[in-house]
């Protein structure tokens, strides 16, 4: 099983970018999904986190207004719509899918992970 991520880029700071997620191999309906991004020294950390019927979603103070996390679970696509993006989001951003009932931020609850997606915003 693994989650697909794409949609990274080279942009510059005021840009959009939209990430997308998708499995392969298991359809994730069920599952409540996440975004993290790691920026090169640092640690994993999260960034968004959407429930299994996209009806509940948190975010990071550092995504809140900028981000938005959505999915199509006809699709068995997860997104992420990044707008007015800085350098400081300059990271790999992964997807991950969990199977605890209720959302969350603590990368330990995700079992799944996709390989992840460069996202690097130039000043």
């Amino acid at each position: 099983v693994q989650l697909q991520a794409s949609g990274g880029g080279l942009v510059q700071a005021g840009d959009s970018l939209r990430l997308s997620c998708a499995p392969s191999g298991r359809t994730f309906s069920r599952y409540n999904m996440g975004w993290f991004r790691q920026a090169p020294g640092k640690e994993r950390e999260f960034v968004a986190a959407i429930n299994w019927s996209g009806g509940r979603t948190d975010y990071a103070d550092s995504a809140k207004g900028r981000f938005t996390i959505s999915r199509d679970n006809e699709e068995n696509t997860t997104y992420l719509q990044m707008n007015n993006l800085k350098p400081e989001d300059t990271a790999v951003y992964y997807c991950a899918a969990s199977e605890s009932p209720y959302i969350n931020r603590a990368r330990g609850n995700y079992a799944y992970w996709g390989q992840g997606t460069q996202v690097t915003v130039s000043s």
